[in-house]
């Protein structure tokens, strides 16, 4: 699995490609945001770590802009850690964050953690096909297609979807979906699942501001509409 690592911190880098290379990956690095995303169009990386403030171009920017080509997983480094910033990150395309400091210990978990929801499923591992009204979920292939239309998700957005998807009719509340998709040792905060609920809803709704698909029920949560039933 290849991975790339970048961050103006010199030795910060040189510590987790040595942690990295050490669990069997192939590391690239890289040291501003402008590098980051020249190395994210030709690299074919599993998964890209991006510290938040770097020189010529910033994390979050550096993130933006690999959206728009990419869904590779991504995990942002922020010095700060203020909920702001990490709202931030999500906005702009991140699927994880981690504060510094940080044990290599922990940035490794929410790697493989990352790895294993993202990765294609082995062809003989069982994998379905949910369809919901006009939206279909490949889970082997972790795609989604809506109304015959291939959309493109970042690991965590396909992870929230599938799970809901899975549940049709059945209401989430915020905290739920947080324990159950980003894990019930995430440290984040509920307006995490906000993020991602809107930006699916960008992506897959017809009209985001007027959902027929992904629901609100005010005051719990979320859920998938259900078809009708057929008299």
């Amino acid at each position: 699995m290849k991975i790339l690592v970048v961050d103006d911190e010199k030795l910060l880098v040189k510590g987790i490609k040595f942690n990295l290379e050490n669990e069997g990956y192939q590391v690239d690095v890289g040291y501003d945001g402008q590098e980051a995303v020249e190395a994210a169009r030709v690299g074919g990386y599993d998964l890209i770590i991006l510290d938040v403030m770097m020189p010529r171009l910033g994390g979050l920017e550096a993130c933006m802009k690999i959206r728009e080509f990419s869904t590779v997983p991504i995990i942002m480094l922020t010095a700060r850690g203020e909920d702001t910033d990490k709202i931030m990150g999500f906005e702009y395309g991140a699927d994880d964050y981690v504060t510094k400091p940080f044990n290599i210990l922990e940035l490794k978990a929410r790697i493989r953690a990352l790895l294993r929801r993202s990765f294609i499923a082995a062809p003989d591992s069982g994998g379905e096909r949910i369809t919901v009204g006009p939206l279909t979920i490949d889970t082997e292939q972790r795609s989604a297609i809506r109304s015959g239309e291939h959309v493109e998700l970042t690991a965590k957005e396909f992870d929230l979807i599938e799970l809901l998807a899975k549940n049709p009719g059945r209401v989430y509340s915020r905290e739920n979906l947080l324990n159950i998709v980003w894990g019930r040792d995430y440290q984040g905060d509920v307006r995490t699942v906000d993020v991602h609920v809107r930006r699916l809803r960008e992506k897959l709704e017809q009209s985001p501001a007027e959902p027929d698909l992904i629901m609100t029920k005010w005051g719990v949560g979320y859920y998938l509409k259900a078809p009708k039933a057929e008299n």
